[in-house]
């Protein structure tokens, strides 16, 4: 189950005051908590491909090298997409004879090579982009809802979401997607793997009917209550049917809360900054594990964590091999799930093509900071509000490769103590992490950047089944130009 810019302290087990989050709360209390869980980037398109990669977004290709250390993702203009080579999970579940199904946002790519049944998946429904709209079809086409391989509709005439209000009713559709296919496959007695990729989280922020004003928080709070709800009707229906101890779910986020959307953003918590920044905001995640049976109830693990690291676990769990002719750098949690062992890894925080920072036990080095560019804090875009430390929440690309910033993470979570360069507890630690940074950079083979190229003819004009519904729209003569990435 993976949310849209939900942040970490979005949850009332972690912490949030409201406490309007009963399912995810009962989850983890028959479960295990980890607070310590990673995306593998500030940002939803490269942090949904290295979870379905086990790669980080540099190694499969999502990143862009028009400008250095900028955010890029996949619009409907965009050109790129998960590249063919890179070996997906629901292709290494497909081979173990595994049915999957997709329900929510791909985000890997609009354009039909990169759709998810040509990448091992075997249902979808949902859409290839975010929900934004609505748009005229003439200068931007609506972004079309698919049901597997055709396109059944497109959002704000088909599916409908009231930017006045805040209504729809996707939520609900998509909690019906789950526990049908969910039916479907007990019946069949058909092992299976459910990506609940549902987007009510993510601007324009939405909610059913029955749930808008329902929470304390406006209407961001009344979507985190909704998703909250279809959590745990997703869970009671494994139960009512006999498999719940035979099913691990993982609940997560891709990536923190988008500060910058104010009261339509999420919380981090005690964490600095949010989305689109490798602050802890912006890549640590609210993230819970369940398995009765296999994972013992009411636990906390401090295990470093990785979206990446369930390419490998679910893999290794079904009984699959992970590929060898490619670094994978998500690792197996089987033994930190069931016995709380401690595995000793890194984490690296990557924003576009660059290494910003990484993290070793409770030690993070940044070696370069950046928030978003002075000219756009001055319009009011600001991905740390409140937040402004200086020296580390910079409008420049700050290089500290010299002398990187350092924080402990237990005893600062929210990075505004650096450690002084000159102590011991400085030279003790730093060159353990810039042993394990430079191993990385010397094993570091780069994907072909997937997200330098845009094009408004590949935009979702006339996708596949639009004859079908008569929803296709005129395709304009290719004009490629480089994509232009602000953040």
């Amino acid at each position: 189950m993976l949310m849209d810019d939900m942040g970490w302290g979005d949850l009332g087990v972690y912490g949030e005051p409201s406490k309007e989050t009963p399912n995810l709360d009962w989850m983890a209390s028959q479960g295990m908590l980890l607070p310590d869980f990673y995306s593998a980037n500030p940002l939803c398109s490269p942090s949904r491909a290295a979870l379905m990669s086990g790669r980080l977004p540099i190694r499969n290709g999502f990143y862009t090298t028009n400008d250095h250390a900028r955010n890029a993702y996949t619009p409907q203009d965009i050109m790129g997409g998960i590249p063919s080579n890179e070996i997906l999970l629901p292709e290494n579940l497909q081979k173990l004879g595994y049915r999957s199904k997709i329900i929510g946002k791909w985000h890997l790519g609009q354009q039909p090579q990169y759709h998810p049944l040509v990448h091992g998946f075997d249902e979808w429904f949902g859409a290839p982009n975010c929900h934004f709209g609505p748009f005229d079809n003439k200068r931007t086409p609506n972004i079309p809802v698919y049901r597997d391989t055709d396109m059944i509709g497109r959002y704000y005439e088909d599916y409908l979401i009231d930017h006045k209000t805040g209504e729809s009713n996707l939520t609900q559709i998509f909690i019906r997607e789950a526990t049908t296919f969910i039916e479907k496959q007990a019946a069949q007695k058909q092992p299976f793997f459910l990506y609940w990729a549902v987007d009510a989280t993510h601007e324009p922020v939405y909610a059913s009917r029955d749930f808008l004003g329902s929470s304390q928080r406006g209407l961001y709070g009344d979507a985190v209550r909704e998703l909250d709800y279809g959590v745990g009707q997703i869970l009671q229906k494994v139960k009512d049917l006999g498999l719940v101890n035979n099913t691990m779910t993982i609940f997560s986020s891709d990536n923190g809360g988008a500060t910058y959307a104010k009261e339509m953003g999420g919380s981090n918590g005690p964490f600095l900054c949010g989305k689109q920044t490798t602050f802890e905001g912006g890549m640590r995640e609210p993230t819970i594990a369940y398995w009765p049976g296999k994972i013992p109830a009411g636990v906390v693990s401090h295990q470093l964590g990785s979206l990446m690291d369930l390419y490998t676990t679910f893999t290794t769990l079904a009984g699959g091999s992970i590929p060898t002719d490619r670094v994978v750098d998500g690792i197996d949690l089987t033994q930190a799930l069931f016995k709380q062992t401690i595995i000793d890894r890194p984490i690296f925080y990557y924003r576009g093509d660059e290494l910003m920072a990484a993290r070793w036990q409770q030690y993070k080095a940044h070696f370069w900071t950046w928030t978003n560019s002075q000219d756009e804090f001055d319009k009011g875009v600001n991905f740390c509000p409140g937040e402004e430390i200086d020296g580390v929440t910079t409008h420049e690309q700050v290089n500290n490769t010299a002398e990187p910033l350092l924080f402990h993470l237990g005893k600062d979570p929210g990075e505004k103590y650096m450690i002084k360069s000159t102590s011991v507890e400085y030279k003790g630690v730093m060159p353990q992490i810039l042993k394990i940074v430079a191993e990385h950079r010397s094993q570091l083979v780069k994907g072909e950047p997937q997200l330098n190229m845009c094009d408004s003819s590949v935009m979702n004009w006339a996708p596949p089944g639009c004859e079908k519904i008569n929803k296709c729209l005129p395709v304009p003569k290719s004009n490629p130009s480089k994509c232009v990435w602000v953040h």
